[in-house]
């Protein structure tokens, strides 16, 4: 039975069972055994654990699964364990890689994870260890390596560990002794885990599955109890992108990164066929919510993205920020008057006195990459200055195309910014 030693938190047996929750959003992909798991979360107040990498002093939105996981799991009354990697990630993961992971320092790495515990407070409630925030570095930085290799290492086989997927991949491009410990320190954190509060279970993205496994079964032979694994699936949108990733860079879960309404409008732009999936993982709307908006068709969907953009920023910034994105969003494609959170720069009047080359307006605002891609996207007819469009790629933006002292320069459908002329 999961436990907390002292702990006198009970369970809300009138809620739903924390795996089924899981299971019906849509987070599981692999489980050792869901009738054990089931159990587990059925049985009194449990712990959990997932763990992140602190390699940035941000998470992104490929981390928000994991982290809604946790939520989760936490409002059903139990007890989350978010595990920040320090001491892992002075090793590097080599599942996913094809190659060796940046090494950072210790230092930048504790800095790391101190800010990533700080952004994980803004989802999990720390107070009073009703979540409980923890850096491996804590009890892997002080190992004695042989005791480690006699106490642990005689645990593992090696055969066993090259058949994983992660090392077999990395077989092919060169695998470093280093990486090679990677399984054995993250199986003997989820031992430690399971000392210290009663861990019985893993969760984590579904590359993780082989080096969760490792941990269950460490945890067998070493106090003979039965833990358990779970992994979600790898998020991709339905065009086959990676989550989170985009042609400009990670969207950040930082605001001083990724302003909230530049999050607020990467939750906008999903694309029709994800929104109801996306509802499921990344709020805490009810199911009947989730899939009442997503049978909305048409221009009803909007709606449905509205509600998908405005939740997640409201959990991942805060309502207030929240609020402002949506104002913001609404003034910039719908007429509206609050523009204060709208992406914004300044140009100088004397420029327009000679005419700013619309190609460079745009670069300028970030709404194109380079020239070539401003040019194609004036050629396409998307790009946008007050409402009108740009007909010629040597078109020039002068005083007369102001509206009050500002252009609001649109590149296609979805992105804007806003131009203040000083």
């Amino acid at each position: 039975m999961l436990n907390f030693g002292t702990s006198k938190r009970k369970v809300n047996m009138s809620l739903p069972n924390a795996f089924d929750i899981l299971k019906e959003r849509g987070f599981i992909r692999q489980v050792t055994d869901e009738a054990a798991v089931r159990a587990l979360f059925s049985a009194g107040p449990g712990a959990c654990y997932i763990g992140f990498d602190p390699t940035a002093d941000s998470l992104h939105v490929g981390s928000l699964v994991p982290i809604m996981a946790l939520v989760h799991v936490q409002r059903a009354g139990h007890r989350p364990i978010a595990v920040v990697g320090g001491g892992t990630a002075m090793i590097g993961d080599p599942s996913g890689r094809t190659e060796m992971r940046r090494m950072l320092s210790a230092q930048d790495l504790r800095r790391n994870a101190d800010k990533l515990h700080a952004q994980l407070g803004r989802y999990l409630d720390f107070a009073g260890g009703r979540a409980i925030p923890v850096d491996n570095a804590d009890w892997l930085l002080g190992l004695n390596y042989i005791d480690f290799l006699r106490d642990i290492g005689r645990h593992f086989s090696v055969n066993r560990m090259l058949a994983a997927e992660a090392y077999r991949l990395r077989m092919e491009t060169g695998l470093s002794f280093l990486e090679f410990n990677y399984q054995v320190l993250q199986a003997y954190d989820f031992l430690v885990l399971h000392r210290k509060y009663g861990c019985l279970l893993q969760m984590g993205g579904d590359d993780q599955w082989g080096n969760i496994l490792a941990g269950a079964e460490l945890i067998r032979r070493v106090e003979g109890a039965d833990a358990h694994a779970a992994t979600f699936p790898l998020i991709t949108t339905a065009s086959g992108q990676k989550m989170g990733k985009t042609a400009a860079g990670a969207i950040w879960l930082d605001p001083n990164r990724l302003p909230p309404y530049e999050f607020y409008q990467y939750w906008i732009n999903t694309d029709d066929r994800d929104v109801e999936r996306f509802l499921g993982l990344y709020t805490l709307l009810p199911l009947e919510e989730v899939r009442r908006l997503g049978q909305l068709q048409g221009a009803d969907l909007r709606q449905a993205k509205q509600a998908l953009a405005y939740e997640t920023t409201k959990l991942t910034h805060g309502q207030a920020e929240a609020d402002r994105a949506r104002a913001a969003s609404q003034a910039a494609f719908g007429g509206g008057a609050d523009l204060s959170s709208v992406p914004s720069s300044q140009v100088p009047r004397t420029r327009l006195d000679s005419g700013i080359p619309a190609v460079d307006l745009f670069v300028e605002a970030g709404l194109a990459i380079s020239k070539s891609e401003a040019r194609r996207l004036i050629q396409q007819g998307g790009a946008y200055v007050n409402g009108r469009r740009i007909e010629a790629v040597d078109e020039t933006v002068r005083r007369e195309h102001l509206d009050g002292d500002a252009l609001m320069l649109r590149a296609g459908k979805k992105k804007v910014h806003r131009v203040v002329v000083v």
